[in-house]
């Protein structure tokens, strides 16, 4: 297929826009009439200006109000339409897309309808031009998109074709099944977008909420099946209308929209088992069981404090970099690296954010297909040189310009331990029962979440959960979490739109995004927070209240009640399945750990995360600055 991508989905100036969608690796662009209205040039300069970026413009749209005028404005209409040919000739352009008429003085009737199209036809023809007729959700007579195959179908002219709009079909509810008997070649444009579900007129759900594909909740991947099915290989372009997007970066818009539509025909091609035209064979998603280590960029300063806080935490010190000031800490499944280098990647990274987890190594099955699928994503990979005897480990850029490494058992990747750390000991003041990474907060701005949504979507062998609202004392939180099907990775994605909620505070702190907090796991909470405490590890205290309305909410007996209190300990129930879950003080006001037991549940304990954020901003008022205290 021939992608494309419009300029209404995109912020800034046309020359901008233009820049980013080339460099994203488009060759095709949808011209909206907006911006070419607005751009300080004739049409002939904008030709040449979309020419020098190797970009071709396949559509110039929209049309709007066009059929089923009443007799004497439909004249008035049809010079409208030459009007525009005389631009889309200066331009070199060759399509019209025209939308559905909601205009109140518009008239129905299939006949009307398709005598005009056919009239605008005729007249486009003269031109060497075509016109796409679409049907929009909220048009007067068309809505539907099977009545626009109908009227085009009865204009019966070659240069009137059908325009698909996967929102307009989907937003709507409507039955594809009409799709696959249309013919392929009367198909001139599709248009893609996705979208959240929401409960609004279709107008406004349109023009506010569109996003990629995979970054909403329709159904996209049955529309493309129904258009695969009539053998369709032409025009494929996204078009989004997205306040998002178009305050955000163009470039990262760009990149992440022809991101979406190479993820979208690699799910078509696998799902049908036939090859897609225009798209190359690649990698399956990463199938990834699980958290190989963490990576915390740290000062040497810094490290005492933090090494002594992993030490009552019940981690053992067990290997020492060959070459550089790299240690691992280790405790159950679990692995903790702290860099102190003076030079590299992690170096560079602690003097941008400070005390932060700069890299997190994932265990996948391959990771070379991994790095090679994440490239042909437009992903970016990452290389530094290495030692002698070390081992360069598949790395591409994560959020906030941290590292995702892949780590796999076929290859000397799962020897790194050996090859790389010699064996030492020391550490733990106490073992406290942890024994798996159970989940990794990453806080962002809101406008990044889609983003990042996509990128471990298309990635990784994840699923997503619905979006949820967490109340912070300085402001709503929005949260959604990207995980694979067993639970072995699981990853939170916060963000926020208020510049008073501590996920805005952390990213102030640590200038930029990044990982917040780390879930631990353990199979005996109440056992693992008696050892913490006897290692004097200071936890997050929990309101009173909070129990007194946990007792009378889920009716729990009051001997457990008496034992959450006294050790601080929150949780939650759905049906048989229970969470619990103590926080740690906060780190140099950048992150904090989280330690968690699962008893067959498979939620977050989002009804407590109020409760959590609370808590920790009255920590904060107490010590000013800082929260915790637990870095010099």
């Amino acid at each position: 297929m021939k992608l494309a991508i419009a300029t209404v989905c995109l912020s800034g100036a046309l020359d901008e826009k233009l820049e980013a969608i080339a460099r994203a690796g488009f060759e095709r662009v949808e011209l909206f009439e907006n911006d070419l209205l607005s751009f300080n040039g004739s049409p002939a300069e904008v030709r040449r200006l979309i020419a020098d970026a190797g970009l071709s413009t396949i559509t110039f749209q929209p049309f709007r109000d066009f059929e089923g005028m009443p007799d004497a404005e439909r004249e008035r209409a049809l010079n409208r339409a030459e009007r525009k040919f005389d631009v889309m000739e200066a331009l070199d352009c060759d399509l019209l897309m025209v939308c559905s008429n909601v205009s109140p003085a518009s008239l129905g009737g299939m006949d009307r309808i398709a005598d005009d199209l056919r009239a605008l036809g005729e007249r486009a023809a003269r031109r060497g031009m075509q016109v796409g007729f679409e049907a929009l959700a909220w048009g007067r007579h068309i809505n539907d998109y099977r009545d626009a195959w109908e009227a085009v179908r009865r204009a019966d002219h070659p240069a009137v074709g059908l325009v698909l709009d996967s929102f307009h079909i989907l937003a709507r509810g409507t039955d594809l099944g009409a799709i696959r008997s249309i013919p392929r070649e009367r198909i001139f444009l599709v248009q893609m977008a996705d979208a959240p579900r929401l409960d609004m007129d279709y107008l406004s759900w349109s023009r506010h909420f569109r996003n990629f594909p995979g970054q909403g909740d329709l159904p996209v991947d049955a529309f493309m099946d129904a258009l695969a099915a009539t053998g369709f290989d032409g025009l494929l372009s996204l078009e989004i209308f997205n306040d998002q997007f178009r305050g955000g970066s163009a470039r990262q818009v760009a990149i992440d929209g022809h991101r979406s539509l190479i993820h979208l025909l690699d799910s078509l091609r696998k799902r049908s088992g036939k090859p897609v035209a225009g798209v190359p064979a690649m990698p399956p998603r990463v199938r990834c069981d699980g958290v190989e280590f963490i990576e915390f960029a740290l000062d040497d300063q810094a490290a005492i404090g933090f090494e002594k806080l992993l030490a009552g935490l019940g981690f053992q010190r067990r290997g020492q970099h060959v070459s550089k000031s790299v240690t691992r800490w280790c405790q159950g499944t679990i692995n903790v690296v702290i860099n102190t280098e003076k030079e590299g990647f992690a170096h560079s990274y602690n003097i941008t954010h400070g005390s932060a987890v700069c890299a997190i190594g994932l265990k996948v099955d391959d990771a070379t297909a991994a790095l090679d699928r994440a490239q042909q994503l437009l992903d970016t990979p990452f290389r530094q040189a290495v030692g002698p005897g070390e081992l360069e480990i598949p790395a591409v850029r994560g959020l906030g310009g941290s590292l995702i490494y892949f780590i796999d058992s076929r290859s000397d990747l799962g020897r790194v331990w050996d090859i790389e750390f010699r064996p030492t000991t020391g550490g733990a003041a106490s073992e406290v029962g942890l024994v798996r990474v159970d989940h990794i907060s990453q806080s962002m701005v809101y406008d990044e979440m889609l983003s990042w949504l996509l990128f471990y979507g298309s990635l990784l062998d994840v699923e997503k959960t619905v979006e949820q609202d967490v109340l912070d004392p300085g402001g709503l939180l929005k949260s959604q979490v990207v995980q694979s099907a067993d639970g072995g990775l699981r990853i939170v994605l916060n963000g926020s739109q208020s510049s008073r909620t501590q996920t805005s505070r952390f990213l102030s702190e640590a200038f930029g995004s990044g990982v917040q907090h780390i879930a631990l796991a353990t199979d005996d909470l109440i056992a693992t927070v008696q050892r913490l405490r006897a290692n004097g590890v200071p936890l997050l205290a929990v309101p009173e209240n909070y129990y007194d309305d946990l007792a009378a909410k889920l009716g729990l007996p009051d001997d457990l009640v008496a034992t959450l209190r006294a050790h601080d300990i929150l949780y939650d129930r759905e049906g048989d399945a229970e969470y619990l879950q103590v926080y740690t003080h906060t780190v140099d006001d950048r992150f904090f750990f989280e330690i968690v037991e699962r008893r067959n549940y498979r939620g977050y304990g989002a009804a407590n995360a109020p409760i959590r954020l609370a808590a920790q901003a009255r920590l904060a008022a107490q010590h000013g600055a800082s929260v915790g205290g637990l870095l010099p």
